[in-house]
């Protein structure tokens, strides 16, 4: 046993590697969660220091931990600052230092285990201090953590935290599944429990009529930073099933701007192009250049779809733009030298109008090949853009998700 124990306190001082052995970061403290139904605490990820980033390394993604550092499985970063949320527990912040009784947390031992199917850390003895004022230095013993419980205890109505937690690094479309699993009530909680970015995403993944539920209840405040927080597709979608009376409220509450851009897609008939667009686009002028185009595109913030191209308008660039005038796709970008103007590679795509049927709009992206296919009125004007992801959303049969997640099974950290 005392051969698998790594300590706190070494682990804290590692280099972060990437699967090649590089240095890209250190560790700086490690996040723990409760466990589930009395069970152990266990390792859910680790707090790092990265190009001057602190950012969160979920526990999936280290393959090992070696006294050479901590490496990761796959060369990719996400440097999303770290928040910590409800339910967590930091060794260094919260346990380390920590008094108990007479005695003070000096250090805690983690172990690796598997169920066979998964593996994961977790603490399975803490070092304790007393220090004697007949001695200079302390005593030290080590104990098991079933001896001191009151370090991981879970806070009074805190398990829909530490489940929000649990969830923190799943992909948005298995925590619905998730989430599905779970009573109303439970699921209600959950989403009360879950930040506000966090929740958006999970919302994008239900059926507006589940949407409906899982909301019912917060305060109009909460409400609206958590709507302001999803795509204005799937907005304008939740806010259509809206009752009239909440809509006109949350409406009045959102910012001005926002406000006026769902009035507009709540404008368009169901069914049609404009009911499936988006407004949020790269949109640049043709006298911006390549280097101009990547820095957008380098944004983490934008979905995979929206940023596989850059729509190229005359001013104004916000939608409804001046005429517009083409697409620059990703590809391209890469192959041009950082000065060369957008004017002078854009490339001429079908566009559609905001009133065509939502089965056109498939047909126009499969016969062309398209990720996104832009949306302009009469005149000309970029409104916005429509991606595959959204017309397979609406295409595929009714409870697609459903059947998916029952074929999948079920998702466990």
């Amino acid at each position: 046993m005392a051969g698998d124990l790594i300590y706190a306190f070494r682990i804290m001082r590692l280099p972060l590697l990437d699967a090649g052995g590089a240095i890209i970061g250190r560790i700086d403290d490690i996040v723990l969660i409760p466990g589930t139904r009395g069970g152990a605490p266990r390792v859910l990820g680790f707090v790092a220091t990265s190009q001057r980033r602190r950012i969160f390394v979920n526990a999936n993604r280290i393959v090992s931990l070696e006294g050479d550092g901590a490496r990761l499985r796959s060369w990719d970063v996400d440097l999303n600052p770290f928040k910590p949320k409800a339910g967590e527990i930091l060794v260094g912040r919260d346990i380390i230092d920590k008094k108990i009784s007479d005695e003070t947390v000096s250090d805690v031992a983690l172990r690796p285990v598997s169920d066979g199917k998964q593996s994961w850390w977790e603490p399975t003895k803490v070092r304790m201090a007393r220090r004697n004022l007949m001695r200079r230095r302390p005593s030290y013993r080590l104990v098991d953590v079933t001896e001191v419980p009151s370090l991981f205890a879970m806070e009074a109505g805190g398990e829909m935290a530490a489940e929000a937690a649990r969830l923190r690094d799943m992909h948005p479309s298995d925590v619905a599944g998730v989430v599905r699993a779970l009573p109303l009530t439970q699921r209600k909680l959950l989403a009360e429990a879950m930040d506000d970015e966090r929740l958006a995403d999970l919302l994008e993944e239900l059926p507006e009529a589940e949407q409906l539920r899982i909301i019912e209840g917060l305060d109009t405040e909460r409400l609206v930073n958590v709507l302001e927080e999803m795509e204005y597709d799937d907005l304008a979608d939740l806010l259509a099933e809206m009752p009239g009376e909440q809509r006109t409220r949350v409406l009045a509450a959102m910012d001005e701007e926002d406000a006026d851009v769902m009035r507009r897609l709540l404008s368009y008939e169901e069914g049609t192009a404009g009911s499936l667009m988006t407004p949020d686009i790269i949109i640049l002028g043709a006298n911006s250049t390549v280097a101009e185009a990547l820095a957008e595109i380098r944004d983490p913030e934008w979905l995979v779809s929206i940023a596989a191209q850059v729509f190229v308008v005359q001013p104004p660039f916000k939608p409804p733009t001046g005429t517009y005038l083409g697409v620059v796709h990703f590809q391209r970008l890469l192959r041009e030298p950082p000065a060369m103007e957008l004017g002078r590679i854009v490339e001429q795509e079908p566009t559609v109008t905001p009133d065509i049927l939502e089965r056109e709009v498939a047909e126009r992206l499969a016969s062309y090949n398209l990720l996104s296919v832009g949306v302009c009125d009469e005149a000309g004007h970029l409104l916005g853009a429509i991606t595959v992801d959204d017309v397979l959303d609406r295409t595929l049969p009714t409870g697609w998700r459903q059947r998916r997640r029952v074929n999948a099974g079920s998702v466990s950290r």
